[in-house]
């Protein structure tokens, strides 16, 4: 008797709350929370790096891009994180830094549990050059090749505009990802440096697929044109779904690819509003 009580309660509920049907068959895009990149609080973590976890840990945030240690050794860095359960997925070094001092980059990526070590910027005169790329190329392969044999960990390169210079039937960005060894390097896709300079994110996503391994997550001002110097103001970055870049295709293609980590970036000094307005708005995402 309980049973069948219980059994017609449920069928009145359903059929007086359609909207509870609907969203239990509702597909999310994005269901996940995303990661952070450490940039985007660069200010307060200088200030105070516990401080500033305490804040990224109450929107939710689990997972760590740091480019800078802010005057932490690795070990303490990650000892903070360990006492809030986030981790760090993903160390971003300098290009010569890396180049230079290879073994000690390893070793802070390891101590920090990160598994990518990452670079943003490829050192040029002017524009951007084929012979910058083939350089480029040559030192990739060989650091990427030392980092996976050496040290277990991948190698990404994350673009910023300039890389896409027009070359033979594409750009030197394409130059890169055909020349680079898939073994020892993969990228990481940042898609407002892929659009401002004129491109279509998801387009690069479903043409390179898997050669994507991380993203960067953020959204353009709208009304800010497109250019190859690699160099906008940091307050035309915009929360997710206010500018001008299609995030769900961009996320659909992303899905498809096998983007392994994605990380919300935002530049500018309106982040504190700004972050919780991306966050709320992946959430809602639906196919």
């Amino acid at each position: 008797m309980q049973k069948r009580t219980c059994l017609l309660f449920f069928i009145f509920f359903l059929l007086f709350n359609p909207e509870f049907i609907q969203a239990q068959s509702t597909k999310y895009l994005f269901p996940e929370t995303p990661g952070m990149v450490s940039y985007t609080y660069r200010k307060s973590f200088q200030k105070d790096v516990a401080a500033t976890l305490d804040t990224l840990k109450g929107l939710g945030i689990t997972d760590m891009e740091f480019s800078n240690l802010f005057n932490k050794s690795a070990a303490e860095l990650r000892k903070l994180l360990d006492a809030r359960n986030i981790k760090c997925s993903s160390m971003g070094v300098n290009y010569d830094v890396l180049m230079n001092k290879t073994q000690e980059v390893a070793q802070n990526a390891k101590t920090l549990g990160a598994q990518y070590v990452r670079v943003a910027n490829i050192p040029h005169s002017g524009i951007f050059k084929l012979e910058d790329a083939r350089k480029a190329v040559k030192d990739f392969n060989s650091v990427g090749k030392e980092l996976k044999e050496k040290h277990n960990l991948i190698f990404v390169y994350h673009n910023h505009g300039f890389e896409f210079q027009p070359y033979q039937n594409g750009t030197l960005f394409d130059y890169l990802l055909k020349n680079t060894n898939p073994q020892y390097v993969s990228f990481e896709l940042d898609i407002l440096w892929a659009f401002h300079p004129g491109h279509d994110p998801a387009k690069l996503l479903n043409t390179y697929g898997d050669r994507f391994k991380l993203m960067h997550l953020k959204d353009l001002r709208k009304g800010v044109k497109s250019d190859l110097t690699g160099h906008t103001s940091p307050e035309n970055d915009v929360a997710l779904g206010a500018g001008q870049i299609n995030i769900p295709e961009v996320l659909k293609a992303a899905k498809k690819a096998g983007i392994k980590h994605y990380y919300i970036e935002d530049e500018s000094s309106l982040k504190s509003v700004q972050v919780p307005k991306s966050i709320a708005y992946l959430k809602r995402l639906t196919y």
